[in-house]
């Protein structure tokens, strides 16, 4: 990257965030931090007003913005694929701020753009989930109201369905952050269980935001799944996956004990599992078949083994 590219990429950064620390502009493109503080006293210089200081960050000062910078065609052509995963992923109102978000990026495009846009954007397909045919549709702007209540802190009431026929149950939340697998989820503290749930937005049947401000708490989604395997922490279990199994694997290896992983040279992936179900985890692994590999313990060998034994006797016999 030269350095007018460099130093224009800094000032979208800054627009873009509250706070910039000059360390990880240094990271982020690859030069010292030398040459980031020098970058910032040309963006001074040129007239941007900057606040901050070295060791602690900068930022913009209020109120100013520069109009839109141009986008690239191929940042172009993402938005369009993140449009249509949002029309088909997420609920009615976010789809449609999404295609509104994406009027103004065509405003700002140059004309041949525009039209390469037009042209690809037909041929860019989501097909819609099959996998779960009963699921639910989502309640009207669901997504919004939950990231709302998460930034702002605001206790939600939800009307809730514990399974796909029960009764709607109301729960005042504290939600901490939402997350996709094969539905879409919110992890909350729920004052009716007094501890941390995992709520399945279309079992939503009704949502509403209150006056209320929760207090803030330090756990975030992947302290969530820490403590969710500490629970279980009895066995370490470490198995390896086939890089064909991966995308089943993510969906569901939170509810196994996850604990950490890492990609291996040939494409399979080593992960650890801290579980005190070491049956539970056999069960799953079990539709691995051929794509899992135990590494230990000798025990989840064991448990594999006379699963696959009572499965053949269960259903070998004539």
């Amino acid at each position: 990257m030269n350095r007018f590219d460099r130093i224009t990429a800094i000032l979208i950064q800054l627009q873009a965030r509250r706070m910039v620390k000059g360390q990880d502009l240094a990271e982020r493109f690859g030069v010292s931090l030398r040459t980031i503080y020098r970058d910032l006293r040309t963006l001074e210089e040129a007239g941007v007003p900057l606040c901050g200081e070295a060791g602690v960050g900068y930022c913009l000062a209020d109120g100013y913005r520069l109009p839109p910078v141009m986008f690239t065609r191929e940042e172009a052509t993402a938005l369009v694929t993140a449009k249509k995963l949002v029309a088909q992923l997420t609920d009615a109102h976010t789809a449609q701020l999404s295609r509104g978000a994406m009027d103004k990026l065509r405003a700002v495009l140059r004309r041949t753009d525009r039209d390469y846009i037009e042209e690809v954007s037909p041929r860019i397909t989501i097909l819609a989930n099959r996998t779960q045919p009963t699921a639910m549709p989502l309640a009207p702007n669901v997504h919004q109201l939950l990231l709302t209540g998460i930034v702002s802190r605001q206790v939600v009431s939800l009307d809730y369905r514990a399974g796909y026929h029960g009764a709607a149950t109301q729960r005042e939340v504290e939600p901490i952050g939402i997350y996709f697998g094969q539905n879409w989820h919110v992890v909350a503290f729920c004052r009716l269980r007094q501890e941390y749930r995992d709520f399945r937005l279309d079992r939503i049947a009704q949502l509403r935001l209150l006056d209320e401000q929760f207090a803030p708490r330090p756990e975030t989604l992947h302290s969530y799944w820490q403590q969710l395997a500490e629970r279980r922490q009895q066995y370490p279990a470490v198995v390896r996956f086939a890089p064909d199994c991966l995308p089943h694997f993510h969906e569901n290896k939170h509810y196994y004990g996850w604990a950490h992983e890492q990609t291996l040279p040939d494409g399979w992936l080593e992960v650890t599992f801290l579980t005190g179900q070491l049956k539970s985890l056999a069960c799953w692994l079990l539709l691995f078949t051929g794509r899992a590999k135990v590494v230990s313990p000798p025990a989840l060998h064991q448990q594999l083994r006379e699963l696959a034994v009572a499965a053949y006797e269960s259903f070998g016999q004539e």
